[in-house]
């Protein structure tokens, strides 16, 4: 099929000079129709009749389709007797656990709004999150029970549901569960009315005999994903149904070769949009088994693809470079990957071709695809298919999205092959950061032509064929392993500390996590013991920082480099560090 379409893209070029990624799809696909659907309502008709087909597989547990939405049903009917309402905000802070997408789904069918946080946030991280959404009901992690407890009466929170990773898990798998991570995890004393467990949860959906009645509309906001924007701050991006399923159409375009009964290993987690869209609700919109790994294991991984041999594979540098790492991968066999799509982070041309080298030498027929997206744009909105996937590049912008190169400082538009930062407008941009319009109105910006366009703060160009190269990043930003870290962000927490004169956070390279974050540090004086002030740093960056934000090196300093305009030179302070690294 796509041999024929790359004749046609010779034949199309001219025609869409001023688009020209257009003549790479098909005139059917060019006209795609985003549907009006709720999120919910998209999943249901697109499974239709075939709900004896597999949704989720969790540790060999197997959930139909037909099961999947007996207990979403349930699970709203729970919320709903629990007193939630339609445009009310559920937070949702798990791991990739089928409780959590049944939540996801369930919370969507009463015209709630699913608030997504990532389980290893800090304390105050969540508390900030919860505070920002007004959340009224909270979907927890038992592991994150003690730490999150005190701070809920700071929050509107009225009710919290505690569900244990154990709770879909075979017998057997339960049993080791336990013995290995289960003892970890202080037994919970509920039973005041404010926590309940899953089961009672559930049980509470069996007696409502409530109307599931909202009057949500495609365009009203759905989900809230969180990210730093463009300051550092944590900021909630709102997402409309009508956003997250045009995210489920454009991919399945681009996966064309994926048929229903297929499967996908789900690694990447529940609270990014790029595992919520691209690995949870466009599989399952395409009736795909989608297997979901709470946590990465190396050696649990190795077994899982060995054993359950997906179809697609999803996943940021980091997961390639544990792949060809493991020596346990060198039996495995890979020649039932379609796809394996990396995103979340720059795939490196060196990556790419020790990855597609790796594929290859392990029986797989294909090359590795690149997806290029950020949270504000749900996930993709580039991606790269045969006769776009040069390496280098991000791909071609999906189906019904629209790229523009923009001079940074001005904001006109550039020709192709000029450098400048890369701006989308497509079906799958964000309604807007939650409770911030002056942060919104930086990112999203009308331009002559009456279209909003997403400023992404990201570099690259767009070459004649219409294929897009990622170059750097305008805004100060660090990725490691596919996760955001702003150091604006840190240097407000380390700069809170009394002793602390000024902080710089840079981005220093890591074997297999790509970057990690360094903390350089001025002190107000040269008295007090360092190794004191460290640990009390630490201390502060645990209590207030994700995991993954964490600084992984400190180092005290008399001076910083400092520009013409009398800032801090940041980027003088990470080409010293490559220095050290050569």
């Amino acid at each position: 099929m796509r041999i024929i379409k790359n004749f046609i893209t010779k034949v199309t070029k001219k025609k869409y000079e001023n688009e020209p990624w257009l003549s790479y799809y098909s005139k059917e696909e060019r006209k795609i129709e985003f549907t009006s659907k709720t999120i919910y309502d998209y999943l249901k008709s697109c499974v239709g009749g075939d709900l004896d087909y597999i949704a989720l597989n969790y540790f060999g547990r197997r959930i139909s389709y037909n099961e999947f939405f007996d207990k979403i049903e349930q699970a709203s009917k729970a919320f709903r007797n629990l007193g939630v309402k339609p445009k009310d905000v559920v937070t949702i802070c798990m791991p990739n656990t089928p409780e959590a997408v049944i939540s996801f789904y369930a919370i969507n069918k009463i015209g709630a709004i699913a608030d997504m946080i990532h389980p290893l946030s800090a304390v105050e991280e969540i508390k900030y999150y919860l505070q920002e959404s007004k959340s009224k009901f909270l979907i927890l992690v038992d592991m994150n029970y003690e730490k999150v407890k005190p701070i809920l009466s700071e929050t509107n929170v009225l009710k919290t549901v505690v569900v244990s990773p154990k709770e879909s898990m075979p017998f057997l798998t339960t049993i080791g569960y336990q013995v290995t991570r289960g003892y970890k995890i202080k037994s919970l004393h509920i039973g005041n009315g404010k926590f309940l467990t899953w089961k009672e949860f559930m049980l509470c959906g069996l007696t409502s005999s409530k109307k599931n009645i909202h009057m949500m509309r495609s365009k009203d906001v759905a989900i809230i994903l969180h990210s730093g924007g463009t300051t550092g701050k944590p900021k909630g991006i709102m997402v409309s149904n009508y956003n997250f399923n045009a995210l489920a159409q454009q991919g399945a375009v681009n996966v064309y070769n994926v048929r229903p009964k297929d499967k996908i290993m789900t690694i990447l987690p529940i609270f990014h949009g790029f595992g919520l869209g691209v690995c949870i609700h466009c599989p399952l919109c395409l009736k795909v088994e989608t297997i979901l790994v709470p946590e990465f294991d190396g050696k649990r991984f190795h077994r899982m693809m060995k054993n359950d041999k997906p179809n697609v594979l999803a996943g940021v540098p980091t997961l390639w470079e544990a792949m060809m790492e493991n020596k346990r991968f060198d039996d495995v066999d890979l020649s039932c990957l379609k796809y394996v799509i990396s995103g979340g982070d720059y795939l490196t041309i060196p990556m790419e071709h020790r990855m597609n080298k790796f594929l290859r030498s392990h029986g797989a027929s294909i090359s590795i695809s690149k997806g290029y997206g950020m949270t504000e744009s749900v996930a993709a909105t580039a991606y790269t298919f045969d006769g776009t996937n040069e390496p280098g590049s991000i791909g071609i912008p999906m189906v019904g999205n629209e790229f523009m190169i923009c001079d940074p400082e001005t904001g006109e538009k550039l020709p192709f092959g000029e450098e400048g930062e890369i701006c989308v407008h497509g079906p799958t941009v964000m309604v807007g950061y939650l409770n911030n319009k002056k942060e919104t109105k930086k990112v999203l910006r009308r331009h002559e032509d009456g279209k909003i366009w997403l400023h992404t703060g990201d570099i690259g160009y767009i070459s004649l064929n219409g294929i897009i190269y990622f170059t750097g990043r305008l805004k100060r930003m660090i990725v490691s392993s596919g996760f955001n870290i702003y150091p604006s962000q840190i240097e407000e927490v380390i700069e809170r500390h009394p002793k602390v004169k000024k902080c710089c956070v840079i981005g220093i390279p890591h074997p297999y996590k790509m970057h990690v974050a360094k903390a350089l540090i001025i002190l107000e004086d040269d008295k007090t013991p360092k190794s004191k002030i460290k640990l009390e740093i630490k201390k502060l960056c645990r209590e207030n920082l994700a995991a993954y934000s964490q600084p992984r090196e400190y180092e005290f300093r008399e001076s910083f480099p400092k520009t013409l305009y009398n800032k801090v030179d940041y980027k003088k302070l990470e080409r010293e560090e490559l220095e050290k690294v050569k």
